[in-house]
């Protein structure tokens, strides 16, 4: 039986989430530290354990069949892979950011400055597009403090939160990528192991679903149920039960998280009472 072979993150930023996804689609594996290789125990998944900027040339090159890893790395190695999913965590972007002092008024302004970065590829090809001529400073890491020590006028670097560049007396100018973690799938697998990828992407996908809906419970009086389901459809219709006590109704339903406010605000001025609202493991289709 055919195996597909997972390159994760070792250690970072996407390592954690990344084994959290998987273990929440109910796939149980070890992951000692210093261990290369680990196999799934309930599902033909075995996982690699990589640096983040190899994983790209692993599943290029056949050697893991799909990877977990940020856009960003797959922008910047150019391999011709498929991203099969986004998975939306390790939201970040790279960015161009200058000294604080920096009288940055445009573009323009890079023009014949020195940029150091861990995206050569990415960082260029931006620069063409601009018709900007820099020079890139290519850097492996601590990238931030190459303005301090006058190695060069600015830097191109990943940023989430921006406190890294305070820290440094640093300030983003200019967004080059937006990037978070996505599933990347070799272009050649077999029938076999596309097969093995499809029926873990339900899995992923049936947790995303979850992670973005709250399930809620409420009572409501009789008269107001039309209402109620007009702003409440769930995902298909509220299901609906009477209580005991006469002219009431318990409604339960699922309710998208960037609405639930709105909803909760107006369930409340339509009288619903006793609203309980709990976390959805999984939603299947």
């Amino acid at each position: 039986m055919s195996v597909l072979r997972l390159a994760v993150q070792k250690k970072g930023r996407l390592c954690e989430p990344s084994l959290a996804l998987i273990k929440a689609c109910g796939i149980d594996f070890n992951s000692r530290a210093q261990q290369l290789t680990a196999p799934a125990y309930n599902f033909p998944l075995e996982f690699f354990f990589l640096r983040d900027d190899d994983i790209p040339g692993y599943v290029h090159d056949g050697v893991a069949d799909i990877g977990i890893v940020g856009r960003n790395e797959v922008e910047e190695k150019g391999f011709p892979l498929r991203i099969v999913e986004n998975l939306g965590f390790a939201a970040c972007r790279l960015a161009i950011a200058v000294p604080a002092a920096f009288d940055y008024r445009g573009l323009e302004d890079l023009e014949g400055k020195t940029i150091a970065t861990s995206y050569p590829h990415i960082l260029k090809g931006y620069l063409e597009e601009q018709a900007v001529k820099a020079d890139i400073h290519e850097i492996s890491g601590s990238v931030e403090i190459a303005p301090a020590i006058g190695l060069t006028d600015a830097i191109c670097d990943l940023v989430s939160s921006g406190s890294t560049l305070l820290h440094n007396n640093l300030k983003e100018v200019e967004t080059i990528l937006h990037s978070t973690a996505v599933l990347t799938a070799a272009e050649n697998l077999t029938e076999e192991k596309t097969a093995i990828l499809d029926k873990l992407l339900v899995r992923i996908r049936a947790v995303q679903r979850a992670a973005k809906h709250k399930y809620i419970l409420l009572n409501a009086p009789d008269s107001k149920l039309a209402d109620i389901v007009r702003i409440l459809p769930g995902m298909k219709s509220p299901t609906i039960m009477p209580l005991a006590e006469k002219g009431w109704s318990s409604l339960h339903s699922v309710v998208h998280e960037d609405d639930f406010w709105n909803i909760v605000e107006q369930l409340d001025q339509l009288g619903a009472q006793g609203i309980l609202v709990t976390p959805i493991e999984k939603i299947m289709y």
